[in-house]
């Protein structure tokens, strides 16, 4: 019987070398849908990779003294990662996601583990900013953005729920983190909720929903309350493709979301513009170098970074 199950299990493993390497393999490349795409992207613009051999890439941030944050999710650390491809361990932390800069440039990620809202000091020590709401544990917060009245925005799905821990908060929400450390739940009517990101001018919100793969865009209240929610674009695609997840804006309002096989752009229309096919699934981006003309790719394994023609929108920077 342990023969016949060795046997078995070899033969499975032959059928899946096989496969590999027959489906074609991933690369880079340009694929418009309008001509608006090449006022985004340069026909002649290359994929440069920055950093290899991590675990799984997430939540690349870029710091103005020259480098990138970037989160291990796999190896649970945080990075520094430079130019030439060097790589700093900044703190080993179970599970982290996605990170942004606050108004007063603190770096803030998202730790899974930790179930946590949490604020990393340069020295690589961190402090939590929120962990609950309403008493009830988050279920593993995922990405996080500083909104335009300066608070922070992050969404809390099931995604990285730590193994062996019950979810408390029952249903999937969106949430505002006010600067005194008050937690005010914004929506609760997204199964997944993942990457969000503000429009330039504040007035819309967009958060997108990995299990149902589409974007949701909501109308800003006065009071910071979101309103009018509706879908704004899908973005469909097979089991091993992947899903909307991290998502930026550049200056006009253009989204650039990952999605199936690379990064989506939309306009704010809701108009899909076209794709960057990538060698490597992404699961977040960030705009960087000195005029935040660049994308800063985090995908499975590695780092890119693509110059473009746009610039990005820094909300951090912008107030």
């Amino acid at each position: 019987m342990k023969f016949l199950t060795k046997t078995f299990c070899c033969l499975l493993f032959c059928v899946a070398i096989a496969t590999a390497q027959t489906a074609p393999a991933r690369k880079f490349e340009l694929q418009p849908l309008t001509p608006k795409f090449w006022t985004l992207v340069d026909r002649h613009a290359q994929l440069q990779t920055v950093a290899a051999g991590f675990g799984f890439t997430e939540g690349p941030m870029w710091d103005p003294a020259g480098f990138l944050y970037i989160s291990d999710e796999t190896l649970n650390k945080i990075f520094r990662v430079y130019g030439d491809g060097k790589k700093m361990e900044l703190i080993s932390l179970g599970d982290p996601d996605g990170n942004t800069f606050d108004r007063e440039q603190h770096l803030i990620d998202c730790a899974s583990v930790l179930r946590a809202i949490i604020e990393v000091t340069p020295q690589g020590k961190y402090r939590v900013l929120a962990d609950r709401y309403e008493g009830k544990k988050f279920n593993s917060p995922n990405d996080v953005i500083v909104g335009p009245d300066g608070a922070l925005y992050f969404t809390d799905p099931t995604l990285d729920l730590p193994v062996g821990e019950k979810q408390e908060t029952p249903f999937q929400g969106v949430y505002r983190l006010a600067p005194d450390g008050s937690v005010r739940l914004l929506t609760k009517d997204l199964t997944q909720p993942n990457g969000l990101a503000f429009s330039p001018d504040g007035k819309r919100f967009y958060v997108d929903d990995s299990q149902q793969r589409n974007i949701r865009v909501y109308d800003v209240g006065p009071d910071s309350s979101l309103q009018n929610g509706r879908i704004f674009g899908e973005e469909p695609g097979g089991n091993k493709d992947g899903v909307p997840d991290g998502m930026k804006v550049d200056r006009n309002g253009n989204i650039f979301v990952t999605g199936p096989k690379g990064i989506w752009i939309w306009d704010a229309s809701g108009h899909h513009l076209g794709t960057i096919a990538l060698p490597e699934q992404p699961a977040n981006l960030t705009w960087g170098d000195r005029n935040y003309d660049t994308l800063y790719i985090t995908a499975t394994t590695s780092v890119y970074r693509l110059k473009t023609k746009t610039q990005g929108f820094v909300p951090y920077l912008n107030h």
